[in-house]
């Protein structure tokens, strides 16, 4: 008749140590989940190390034979120029050729052009020496004085510079970014009075090259200096 008392008091009993097990289990759970989310940036100057300039030019006459002639001087012309900035011609390509015949317009009207042929030409100049095409951009007077037309056309009238050798610095900049990513979550932890421990989980941010001097209406390839960013965002446990 005893032995139930003590058996309904031995299974009370367990029942608040199981609830304490839990709870202890519960509670530990909650502080290792504990985690601070942060970000960190890293930013290395760089430099351009390709140039391309496109450079369109024009002729205009009656006769188109005269035309063609001085569109070819004009291309021996824009060779030589940039051949005095250090530019070899085997880095220049004919990328466009084009003859307009104003007489073959539908839509010109009863209004007759001075000239009835255009002859356009787009030369690129390519170099893996930026400053080189930087220093002939500078100089582009030259070829006004000497009577090369030159049109800006679809292009912003100067070469474009680009820096091709991301894959080079990736892994520095990402391991600054990291290191910067966890010094944030230590003066957080130092604040919290915990500490930094392992990571939970890891986002890569995308490289970003941007330019230099981010001056309103100046594109980052119209800069040969550049600057490489990225940004990688860290979650740690907290311990």
């Amino acid at each position: 008749m005893n032995e139930s008392p003590l058996r309904t008091v031995v299974l009370a009993l367990a029942i608040v140590v199981a609830g304490f097990l839990i709870a202890g289990g519960i509670q530990r759970f909650r502080i290792a989940d504990r985690y601070v989310t942060v970000k960190g940036v890293a930013e290395r100057d760089v430099e351009a190390d390709i140039a391309i300039w496109p450079l369109r030019f024009t002729a205009a006459n009656n006769d188109l034979a005269l035309a063609r002639q001085k569109i070819e001087a004009d291309r021996r012309s824009v060779i030589r120029f940039l051949a005095r900035y250090g530019v070899d011609s085997s880095a220049v390509t004919l990328q466009r050729y084009e003859v307009t015949d104003d007489e073959a317009n539908p839509y010109r009207g009863g209004n007759r052009a001075p000239n009835r042929f255009i002859v356009s030409m787009t030369l690129v100049a390519r170099s893996t020496e930026p400053r080189k095409l930087a220093a002939a951009s500078q100089a582009v007077g030259e070829l006004i004085s000497a009577n090369v037309v030159l049109q800006s056309g679809d292009y912003s009238g100067g070469p474009t510079y680009v820096f091709t050798k991301l894959n080079d610095l990736k892994p520095a900049v990402l391991a600054e970014a990291t290191r910067n990513a966890r010094e944030a979550a230590g003066e957080f932890a130092k604040e919290s009075k915990t500490s930094v421990g392992s990571i939970r989980r890891a986002s890569q941010g995308v490289f970003e090259i941007l330019p230099r001097d981010p001056a309103p209406g100046i594109a980052e390839g119209a800069q040969i200096q550049k600057t490489l960013r990225v940004v990688a965002t860290m979650d740690y446990y907290l311990r």
